[in-house]
């Protein structure tokens, strides 16, 4: 037995160990070492991976808690780590964030409802207005998706606006200028015979009489005065004031005197030709 045990535990033989066996194990020792090296690498790049798939990932509704929670941090004064032993006070104010999301929503959708599609919102709204029987997570999500679409449908309607204000300028630019052009005495000449053809029959015959009878009332200025008599305006109403039944424009708009002043020849003397004559005769008509 003894011998058995002497012989299973004798020393083995020491090999020597020469300089290529030290390289030898220099090499292996260097080859884990890089193999080591390449695995961590590799494992470490594939924790960005998943880190990146899970941060892309992160839904709207996360988004909307972590900000709400701090939110809640902030105004409560509790860490976050705190807040998730005080379930009561975290769903106490988000229930009042969900409220006055409400409120507020509800005075955006009746500001905005003329101007852009609010259907969006109203959904939101509707979906977050028994916020007192949803459970945080639900609560949290849809404040934060209705405070979200309520601030998209007030920059829509402030960009439909700035829209609107640009087109009624350009509307306003183009209406002065028309409305320049008509005055000048050629563009009021251009109105009288259109008027006169289109509201009581009168052709060139009796647009020529009218032609001379105004310009020798005023030129056809629709700012003409005769600083004797009062009279004014192209067709010289006396007083001036009368052509206020034609239009509250009457001094700066020639088409509302040609209005007044065609209606005047029509009810006195019947046709242009008629005021004509009666003016080259008595000097006034």
């Amino acid at each position: 037995m003894i011998s058995l045990l002497r012989t299973l535990f004798r020393p083995s033989a020491r090999v020597p160990f020469t300089p290529s066996s030290r390289k030898a194990l220099a090499a292996r020792r260097k080859r884990s070492r890089t193999t080591v090296v390449s695995a961590a690498a590799a494992l470490a790049l594939t924790g960005l991976i998943v880190g990146a798939a899970s941060s892309a990932q992160t839904s709207e509704a996360g988004a909307a808690r972590i900000a709400a929670t701090t939110e809640l941090s902030q105004s409560t004064g509790l860490r976050h780590d705190q807040l998730a032993v005080h379930p009561q006070t975290v769903k106490a104010h988000a229930d009042g964030r969900a409220k006055n999301t409400l409120r507020d929503a509800t005075v955006v959708m009746a500001s905005t409802r003329d101007k852009v599609d609010v259907g969006p919102l109203v959904a939101s709204v509707t979906s977050l207005a028994n916020y007192q029987t949803l459970d945080l997570d639900a609560v949290i999500s849809l404040t934060g998706r209705t405070r979200t679409i309520a601030a998209t449908v007030q920059a829509a309607a402030a960009e439909a606006d700035r829209a609107a204000a640009a087109a009624a300028a350009t509307a306003a630019d183009a209406a002065a200028s028309a409305l320049a052009a008509a005055n000048t005495p050629d563009g009021a000449r251009a109105t009288a015979r259109d008027l006169a053809a289109a509201r009581y029959g009168w052709g060139e015959s009796q647009f020529s009489c009218l032609t001379q009878l105004w310009a020798k009332e005023s030129g056809w200025s629709y700012t003409a005065l005769n600083e004797g008599s009062g009279a004014t305006g192209i067709p010289q109403a006396l007083p001036g004031n009368k052509m206020a039944s034609a239009g509250p424009d009457w001094q700066t708009n020639a088409s509302t005197q040609i209005k007044w002043g065609l209606d005047y020849i029509s009810r006195g003397y019947g046709t242009p030709c008629s005021a004509w004559s009666h003016s080259q005769a008595m000097d006034w008509y």
